[in-house]
């Protein structure tokens, strides 16, 4: 006896009418603006290493300082790569994911920055960390990033002395900024004699070892004073004194986080201001600015990759875009820009690799990932996990901006482990 045919019978398919479906749902998906790649890519594909990565979304950490004496230097970093990735998911994503975020705070504890990282890694899996900036916190989650191969965009101008398969370092390095900087002084402000200041932790202590060897060593100058100062100091009343004594052509200065409100205070209460004395800071940015104030650093200079003022089509975009989400009063530093560049440079290493893996994006990253519209203008990542960029110096003004006074012709090669410096 035969069965009449069943109407909710499905039969199988024939290889042409599977493929006229295929390409009818990525016609549809071209249509619904969503990038019709994603259809073709599995998870079990782009993740075989059990990261937090789903058909429809990819989970990455952030771990800044959003309390603490750092917060006001790391702040704009948070901002800064939240637009990054806002950007991007408007874009469709990455590999057709959206991306998700896990904040933490590392509460300007370097123990904690080491107890947050395991949970991003451990915990929640995520595919890439945005985060640091101080060197101390960079050194205390580093041990943890590769032990448990995780992968690291840090956005802070360092001391160099460093390099890490985990670690893509989007900020400047010491020749890039500190030899860079010295010169100029040199140069343009006659130099032979100067002061040394920094914060008491790794990476002013290793930038002053640095600057030390290049003025005495390269540039037959001398080095007057060298004092260090605890993270979070206010005191610096003492320091004015032996300042004043000694007379340096140039203070050289990398202060860091709240300190810096308090030293440009103290230099101007002691009558030290610009329209006297050549002080080029590595450690003041247009954030650091909203706390120590024009009128106490005009006249001053920073040696920065990036400055907000920097006339380019990319930047003016990026300021545009930043002060839309953040409010036109925002203001945009150099690891603020740095770290606008991370969540950009994940995304295009994961592209070309074609995976989250970490080990898979980190080989891409090493053959010759470029943004050719960073706001800083054109960079390209170097196979060492560092930017060439080009540096620049720029003058403070009374009210809070910076005005370029010197940039160099050509982008710099990072060069982590310069010969005679170590």
């Amino acid at each position: 006896m035969k069965h009449q045919p069943d109407p909710n019978d499905v039969s199988p398919e024939t290889p042409e009418a599977s493929r006229r479906r295929v390409l009818q749902m990525l016609g549809a998906a071209g249509l619904a603006g969503l990038p019709t790649w994603s259809f073709g890519q599995p998870t079990a594909q782009v993740n075989t290493t059990k990261l937090a990565v789903t058909d429809t979304e990819v989970t990455v950490g952030q771990l800044h300082s959003s309390t603490g004496t750092m917060a006001i230097s790391e702040t704009g970093s948070i901002q800064a790569e939240q637009l990054a990735i806002d950007q991007i998911n408007a874009m469709g994503g990455i590999l057709g994911r959206k991306i998700k975020v896990i904040k933490e705070d590392g509460a300007s504890d370097w123990p904690t920055f080491a107890e947050k990282s395991k949970k991003l890694l451990i915990n929640d899996r995520c595919a890439a960390v945005f985060g640091c900036w101080t060197s101390a916190s960079r050194k205390a989650v580093l041990p943890v990033f590769e032990k448990e191969n995780g992968l690291l965009y840090y956005p802070t101008f360092y001391e160099g002395l460093e390099q890490s398969k985990n670690v893509i370092y989007t900020g400047q390095e010491a020749t890039q900024q500190i030899l860079y900087s010295l010169d100029w002084a040199q140069k343009e402000k006659k130099a032979k004699t100067f002061f040394l200041i920094g914060s008491d932790y790794i990476w002013p202590r290793t930038s002053m070892k640095i600057a030390r060897k290049h003025i005495e060593a390269f540039q037959k100058g001398k080095v007057v004073g060298e004092e260090y100062y605890p993270l979070g100091s206010t005191n610096f009343g003492s320091l004015m004194n032996k300042i004043k004594l000694q007379k340096p052509d140039v203070i050289f200065a990398a202060v860091v986080g709240g300190s810096n409100v308090a030293f440009y205070k103290a230099l101007k209460a002691a009558g030290i201001t610009g329209d006297k004395q050549t002080l080029v800071t590595l450690s003041v940015t247009e954030d650091e600015m909203t706390g120590v104030g024009g009128e106490n650093f005009k006249g001053f200079y920073s040696s920065m990759k990036y400055f907000q003022s920097l006339e380019n089509e990319n930047n003016k975009k990026f300021v545009a875009a930043f002060k839309a989400k953040y409010g036109k009063d925002a203001v945009i530093g150099d690891v603020t820009q740095a770290g606008y560049l991370g969540p950009w440079l994940w995304k295009a290493a994961v592209e070309k690799a074609k995976s989250f893996d970490v080990d898979k994006v980190v080989a891409a990253s090493e053959t010759g990932i470029e943004l050719k519209d960073a706001p800083e203008g054109y960079v390209k990542l170097d196979p060492n996990h560092h930017l060439w960029s080009k540096s620049r110096i720029a003058m403070g003004m009374p009210d809070g901006t910076f005005k370029v006074v010197s940039e160099s012709p050509e982008l710099i090669k990072p060069d982590p482990f310069p010969k005679g410096y170590q």
